[in-house]
């Protein structure tokens, strides 16, 4: 939108302080030549001819342009010195004022005219003056040409005092010193016209024809000078457009180009106002800046540009240029009249068929000339270089932004949040900390294998707006990693800090709407601060993150970083290699816990179970070189020594008579690997055992992560003959429906329920209905963690068919599992054989 016209610093009414008495002095010298000469009526003929000199003289102009106002270099001194010295005093006065009446009338406003009239009144007044305390002209002769020299000379500069003193009381004593210095070289302009003034006088005096020649003269010389200042300004436009075009290179992507084109345009189309406007795009706001002539340094937000004119441009993409020259657009002169504006250009920028925008100019300055054709394809010219800058600067803009943001959700990427964190930790408060939360989004991958990456993406987009939305406003919110969001901001306190992730997560937490289906979707929240968890962006974002790998086992899901997780993380990053050498050279040890009957106490079977201890670091615990050999693709290799182990302790079984089943854990990674049952198989046959003496054991939370893509694998397992266990039963996000399509033949329940069973009733009432739901769908129960006879016996109520735990033995290596079969059990003989029965539970 246009806004209204930029007013001036001073009423332009101050003019009339300089412009009424240039009229008074004007009038009175008038009114005292008619009374001195009484017959200056009868010189009528000499003053219609000056009155023509002055107005032709008047409009040979060429333009100089100070601030706001436009000064002419005219020759009005060669009708100035014959007028002296052929006509009466007051017939000249008379003649001379005429002349800027007639030239101003039509192209300035009424105070500005009435200036300019009374400016030449008084100066040709003033010629008058000087002539009257010299001696008497007599005759062509050097001392008329003295006299005469002297007398134009004071009128020129009267005139020019008069402009510098306007100009001063309307803007301001800098400009009118500046308008003065200007005119300065105007004198010796001046000096000359007034010689050759004086030429014309001696040739007109010897032969009145002479001025025909003269006319001719002066002819030829206004039609070469006119010529060479078109040559000139031709050549001063190419070299500003070329100056503009090498400064908007300059500028582009720094965010200063309005500084540098708005007034260079507004300079090189010599217009009072040049305008910059740029619609609203995208994420890019409106931009309308105006340079004024007055403020060479400003810019206003404002433009004197009827809307409707730049909406014309908007809709036809061509320039639309208002003025006496353009006929094409006469309907919207009298728009222009209204805001008192004279003439206006404006032309589209456009980036290839589109208009991005408008550059405009108004109101040419100088009182005689206008915008023309020329002008307006200088300025198109113009517009091409500042939409290619326009577009350059937007692109440089959006690869900036690109490389600080994550193109999926907006968000600031982590190379923003480390930044934002660089400089909020060089900030320092005795009452606050700078804290990390960071968001861990758990189920994504399984939405992209399931529905489709689309899915995974609207789904990170929505939790970005929950996270956006629920966050404090003084927050700042990133995504640094595929489902790792991150919030920093200032906080009293760590403790302050885990209330708000907490309360963060349960608002976060809930149903999440992914094309057709509602998810829900939960999230672990690792939580660092600063100065405590480090001093450097790095170290806090590290720290945050494996608070969140800690915080996705608890059941709060918030977890603050503590050394303790980095000393476990480095201990797992340093023991990688030694795992694969430790598996290389069997320094793995197989340790066995024993399974039994509850109903008879008969020694069934064993888990096989891996231990290592590391020379270094001692014993490892067994999450720590899983996860390790998980990440490093050592599992496939791990899985095949502690199976290989149980298979051939179970053969030596066999042959003593005495037959244990095993059970070997299985990782969800393991099953998506379509060779292994075929190297179950081989090994079943290479040390001979019975499949069905074998059961895998798999995670309920890890099957159910990627059961789509471990099914084929498990009935593949089952077709062997091999018996499959879901271990952790309880702790997934399952239903026991889910039973029914497994092919599973046994489940087993988490220890963390078994444990509490006996002291918490809702522990105890899960056991109860896994017990009974697996007995429904044909599972063999066996219950993990069985440590006291109270527990015992309640899962013997239950019906629950096998137990495990300290109770009857810890896991054992197999030469203490050797003698704890000695020592506790004794032979038993059953219809299928002899088994081990416990002697006593202790």
């Amino acid at each position: 939108m246009s806004g209204p016209r930029v007013p001036s610093r001073r009423s332009s009414a101050y003019a009339w302080l300089v412009t009424a008495p240039l009229a008074l002095f004007g009038f009175t010298c008038f009114v005292i030549s008619l009374r001195a000469d009484e017959r200056w009526h009868q010189a009528w003929l000499g003053g219609v001819v000056l009155l023509i000199g002055a107005v032709l003289a008047n409009v040979t102009v060429t333009h100089i342009v100070i601030g706001r106002q436009s000064y002419n270099m005219v020759i009005t001194e060669i009708p100035l010195v014959l007028g002296l010295y052929f006509v009466p005093p007051a017939s000249f006065i008379a003649a001379m004022t005429a002349a800027a009446l007639v030239t101003n009338v039509r192209s300035m406003e009424s105070t500005k005219l009435w200036f300019n009239v009374a400016r030449q009144a008084a100066s040709s007044s003033a010629a008058l003056v000087v002539i009257a305390l010299l001696p008497d002209i007599t005759g062509p002769g050097p001392t008329t040409w003295v006299i005469l020299f002297f007398a134009v000379m004071t009128s020129v500069v009267v005139s020019h005092v008069a402009v510098a003193g306007v100009i001063a009381l309307v803007q301001s004593r800098h400009a009118g010193r500046q308008a003065l210095t200007a005119g300065m070289p105007t004198l010796a302009i001046a000096a000359i016209n007034i010689i050759i003034g004086l030429v014309f006088l001696i040739a007109i005096e010897a032969n009145r024809w002479a001025v025909v020649l003269l006319a001719a003269l002066v002819l030829a010389m206004i039609l070469v000078f006119r010529s060479f200042a078109g040559i000139f300004r031709q050549h001063r436009t190419l070299t500003e457009v070329y100056e503009l075009t090498v400064a908007l290179r300059d500028e582009t992507g720094t965010g200063g180009l309005p500084d540098v084109l708005l007034g260079r345009v507004r300079t090189l189309m010599r217009s009072e106002f040049a305008t910059l406007w740029l619609p609203v795009q995208g994420r890019h706001p409106e931009v309308l800046l105006t340079s004024r002539v007055d403020d060479n340094a400003a810019l206003f937000d404002i433009s004197p540009t009827p809307s409707v004119l730049r909406d014309r441009v908007m809709e036809t993409g061509r320039a639309v240029s208002v003025g006496s020259e353009f006929d094409e657009t006469a309907d919207l002169r009298d728009l222009l009249r209204a805001k008192r504006l004279r003439d206006i250009v404006a032309v589209p920028l456009r980036s290839g068929q589109i208009t991005i925008g408008t550059l405009e100019v108004v109101n040419r300055l100088g009182s005689y000339t206008t915008f023309r054709d020329a002008d307006v394809q200088v300025l198109e010219t113009i517009a091409a270089h500042v939409a290619g800058a326009v577009e350059n600067s937007r692109l440089v803009d959006r690869l900036r932004y690109d490389a600080y943001h994550d193109r999926l959700t907006a968000l600031p990427n982590r190379r923003r949040i480390i930044d934002a964190l660089a400089e909020s930790v060089t900030v320092r408060a005795e009452d606050e900390v700078v804290a990390i939360l960071l968001f861990d989004v758990d189920g994504q991958r399984n939405v992209n294998e399931s529905m489709g990456h689309a899915a995974g993406d609207k789904l990170l987009v929505e939790v970005a707006e929950r996270i956006r939305g629920i966050a404090d406003s003084g927050a700042l919110v990133g995504r640094i990693g595929g489902d790792e969001f991150v919030v920093t901001l200032r906080t009293a306190s760590i403790e302050a800090t885990i209330e708000l992730a907490t309360q963060m997560r349960e608002r976060l937490r809930g149903p999440m709407a992914v094309g057709t289906l509602t998810l829900d979707v939960d999230t672990a929240v690792g939580v660092s601060v600063y100065p405590d968890h480090g001093s450097d962006p790095e170290t806090l974002l590290q720290r945050a993150e494996l608070a969140a790998n800690a915080a996705k086992v608890l059941p709060y899901g918030v977890q603050p970083f503590h050394p303790a997780l980095e000393s476990r993380a480095v201990r797992r990053l340093g023991i990688a290699a030694d795992l694969r050498r430790a598996i290389d050279n069997d320094q793995l040890e197989v340790y066995f816990q024993p399974k039994v009957t509850l109903a008879d106490r008969h020694v069934l079977g064993v888990e096989c179970l891996a231990r290592w201890v590391h020379p270094a670091h001692g014993e490892v615990a067994p999450e720590d070189f899983v996860a390790v050999a998980e990440h490093t693709g050592q599992l496939a290799r791990l899985t095949e020594v502690v199976l290989t182990a149980g298979l051939r302790h179970c053969k030596a079984w066999a042959d003593a008579d005495r037959p244990l089943s095993i059970a070997v854990n299985l990782s969800a990674r393991t099953l998506l690997d379509s060779r292994f049952p075929d190297l179950v198989q081989e090994l079943l046959e290479e040390h001979r055992v019975e499949p069905g003496q074998v059961t895998f054991e798999i995670s309920e939370p890890g099957m159910l992560s990627d059961i789509e893509r471990v099914l084929p694998t498990l009935y593949r397992l089952r077709d062997l003959g091999v018996r499959l266990s879901v271990d952790d039963f309880g702790t997934g996000a399952s239903s026991l429906g889910y039973l029914r399509q497994w092919p599973v033949h046994e489940v087993k329940i988490d220890d963390t329920f078994v444990q509490g069973m006996a002291t918490d009733s809702g522990d105890l009432a899960i056991v109860r209905a896994i017990v009974s739901l697996a007995r429904e769908f044909g599972l063999t129960v066996v219950a993990e963690g069985v440590e006291s006879e109270l527990t015992l016996e309640l899962l013997e109520e239950m019906g629950c068919e096998i137990g495990q735990g300290y109770l009857f033995s810890r896991p054992l290596p197999f030469e203490r599992l050797e003698a704890w079969l000695s020592a506790q059990t004794e032979p038993e003989s059953t219809p299928t054989g002899e088994v081990r029965r416990l002697r006593a539970v202790i």
